[in-house]
């Protein structure tokens, strides 16, 4: 488990001219299908490095961008949250960094899925069409979801009933994926709140209090369904053979 430098792919394609990643690679020497993995509103933290480590370790190249490294949180939020929500922006340029740095490598097969959690689960949305799977976990709605899943890749998303901030989202984004004829998996867990795959408070401590309240904190049971779902949607339709070559004949060319 490494930090990376990804300046060179992201400001060669427009983004940040900063831009450092975490790496989390499976045990062996590969080759290994890929994962971009997209954080939380809060940003590069030991809860998503736990995410990364735990992709690796079911057997994924695991990259996880910080989408922040070009200001800092207090700077990049309002942007990067603008572009989340616009379906374009800085932070889109970033994602697709992630995304080559992880087909030049030779330790990848070619093969490109994509991971997110709230903020970045809606990214993962507004991204998959450049992927081969994804992932999106109590993602945000891009503000036009028939436009934005049109031409997407397979999905298995999560999301939660206790969630307040994203009521209804699971069913609208399953509708979405129906009407385009995307295999998927949506689901929402009953008992759960947002962030509820994490294993710990999220957030600084003075921001906890409210967002307990706000149904927001771990959920284990359903975290290792959503997990169990990952793992087998992302095995099925990433697999482990080499997708294509280095220069992107796998990932985002169906």
């Amino acid at each position: 488990m490494t930090d990376i430098d990804l300046s060179a792919y992201a400001s060669d394609g427009g983004g940040s001219s900063h831009l450092s990643g975490y790496l989390a690679r499976p045990d062996g020497e590969g080759p290994w299908p890929g994962v971009v993995v997209l954080h939380e509103v809060f940003g590069v933290d030991d809860e998503m490095r736990r995410h990364a480590d735990h992709l690796a370790g079911l057997g994924y190249l695991a990259l996880l961008p910080d989408l922040y490294s070009d200001g800092g949180p207090l700077r990049c939020v309002a942007r990067t949250m603008r572009a989340v929500s616009t379906g374009h922006g800085r932070a889109f340029a970033d994602i697709a960094a992630a995304r080559s740095w992880l087909l030049a490598r030779p330790e990848c097969t070619g093969r490109i899925g994509v991971v997110g959690f709230c903020m970045g689960g809606g990214f993962a949305i507004a991204a998959a069409p450049e992927f081969d799977a994804a992932a999106p976990n109590y993602g945000l709605m891009p503000p036009d979801l028939a436009a934005a899943v049109r031409g997407t890749c397979p999905t298995v998303a999560s999301y939660a009933a206790r969630d307040r901030m994203l009521k209804g989202a699971a069913t609208r984004l399953a509708r979405a994926l129906d009407a385009e004829g995307v295999p998927h998996d949506v689901k929402e867990y009953p008992a759960a709140g947002h962030s509820f795959m994490n294993t710990g408070p999220a957030g600084p401590r003075a921001l906890r209090v409210l967002l307990r309240a706000m149904g927001t904190g771990p959920h284990p049971e359903s975290a290792a369904d959503a997990w169990r779902r990952i793992e087998a949607f992302f095995a099925e339709h990433l697999g482990t053979e080499r997708g294509g070559d280095a220069h992107g004949e796998g990932a985002g060319s169906r």
